[in-house]
């Protein structure tokens, strides 16, 4: 591992330590873009996109796009977008909209289950809440804020194995509604503020629905009083840090890599190709990165792959950069014609213990590189012409990269991937980091990993033009 290597993933663990909700990662995602020179874009605005320059904007505050566009950037002639796509949620219990739960002489949270995770490793950690409130301010504004509370609040105990002798023999079974439970405090009447009125009828507002100490901590942390509290969504996060370790420093133990690894990896790639001096000036395609909320529940949302947001944004830069002079009924068809999406969501690495899971071929390593992901079903949209593109820039630049296929006697897991190339009818491959324990409440990657998808993905964004220009297929 080299210090460049060990440098860029130290900034990763800074970024998801940072990104406890999809909500944070997007903020951090917009600190690093307003950093970087990129101009903030609102959807309710009109847009005005000038050649050589770098924008970006977000929707619901948990999904973002940013794109730069390219000096020699023109619709409709040879001219593509080089987009790159990750999703910033992963899977995690979340507070319900009546969440105050009572029993047995303590008082609970009650939590959604959001996405497919490993419940069972929610068991037994110290927890804590993280998202976004809306907050009336003064003059009657309803505000967007993120709120964190940065210390363990919340837990889910394991039953003893004196209540359950036959927990090692038949397995860890729980009921997911009654005992996947978080405890937030014992229910001693002398400590706790009564959640209702005198005349037993709950309160108007949050004050009905969620326990009065709860919502008394989120107004601290917000710095605002409860009555100003309009509404939030919050999700459960681990309060143990992420960090480096292994033998020889060479694994990330982590929550959520599925899928701020590709989210963060990025990013990076984005600002460090637009930032390289006359890399814009000379560019013909329009750079983009697309951070979806909701791939884990399947992306059918407004702000998620399976809605409008890709296409609207990839026809409003078409329309509303200058370059743009002919104005041709066709601009936006030709572009996609000459475009290439590539997913970028994690990879199952090959596991010790169980490695006969993995297909005898196709058995990918934590640090052989980023992984080329296939389905001949279509679960992901990897075909011949989208995986030589990023194998020739690959090998152009002696990156290292794995191929992954599913046995045939096991489902495929899909990603936003096959969802954005039906939609827009766009070429597509689907990349990813190889990873143990994807959806766990901790997950483990490699270090080198991290840099190997930074330089392909920046590669891509500066390599595929002239790939493309090289592709006699249609």
């Amino acid at each position: 591992m080299t210090s460049d290597a060990h440098q860029l993933a130290q900034r990763f663990l800074a970024f998801v330590n940072a990104s406890p909700s999809p909500f944070h990662a997007v903020e951090e995602c917009r600190r690093t873009l307003l950093a970087s020179s990129f101009i903030e874009l609102k959807e309710k605005e009109a847009w005005s996109l000038k050649p050589d320059s770098k924008y970006f904007f977000t929707r619901n505050r948990s999904t973002l796009i940013a794109f730069t566009v390219g000096g020699k950037f023109v619709p409709g002639t040879k001219s593509g977008f080089s987009i790159v796509g990750a999703h910033t949620d992963s899977p995690c219990l979340r507070v319900k909209p009546v969440s105050e739960l009572s029993k047995a002489g303590y008082v609970s949270l009650g939590v959604e289950c959001y996405g497919g995770g490993l419940w069972h490793t929610w068991f037994d950690r110290d927890l804590t809440v993280a998202g976004r409130a809306i907050v009336r301010a003064v003059d009657g504004q309803l505000q967007h804020r993120l709120v964190h509370i940065k210390r363990p609040i919340l837990r889910v105990p394991t039953l003893a194995i004196h209540l359950n002798r036959e927990v090692n023999s038949d397995g860890f079974k729980f009921n997911t509604e009654t005992q996947l439970v978080p405890m937030l405090a014992t229910a001693v009447k002398s400590r706790l503020e009564k959640t209702k009125g005198d005349d037993g009828k709950r309160r108007a507002g949050v004050e009905g629905k969620h326990h009065s100490t709860f919502l008394k901590l989120l107004s601290e942390e917000l710095e605002c009083s409860v009555d100003t509290i309009v509404d939030f969504e919050l999700c459960l996060a681990d309060t143990q840090p992420s960090a480096i370790g292994g033998l020889e420093n060479e694994f990330i133990f982590s929550p959520r890599l599925d899928n701020l690894m590709s989210t963060f990896c990025a990013l990076e790639a984005l600002v460090t190709s637009s930032n390289a001096p006359g890399s814009l000036a000379s560019d013909t395609s329009a750079r983009i990165i697309s951070l979806f909320d909701h791939e884990e529940i399947g992306s059918r949302s407004a702000q998620g792959a399976d809605s409008a947001v890709m296409e609207s944004t990839l026809r409003r830069i078409v329309s509303n950069v200058e370059s743009n002079k002919d104005q041709r009924d066709t601009a936006f068809q030709e572009t996609v014609a000459h475009s290439l999406l590539v997913s970028a969501d994690m990879a199952h690495a090959v596991h010790p213990n169980y490695s006969d899971k993995h297909e005898e071929n196709h058995r990918p390593v934590i640090h052989g590189g980023p992984v080329i992901k296939s389905n001949a079903n279509q679960r992901y949209a990897t075909n011949s012409v989208s995986g030589t593109v990023i194998r020739e820039i690959a090998r152009k630049h002696n990156i290292p990269v794995q191929e992954f296929v599913v046995r045939n006697d096991s489902a495929c897991g899909s990603t936003i991937g096959p969802i954005v190339a039906g939609n827009l009818g766009m070429r597509t491959i689907d990349i990813g980091n190889p990873q143990l324990s994807m959806h766990s409440i901790r997950e483990t990657c490699g270090v080198d990993d991290v840099t190997y998808a930074v330089q392909l993905i920046k590669a891509f964004f500066e390599d595929f033009p002239a790939m493309d220009a090289r592709l006699d297929v249609d």
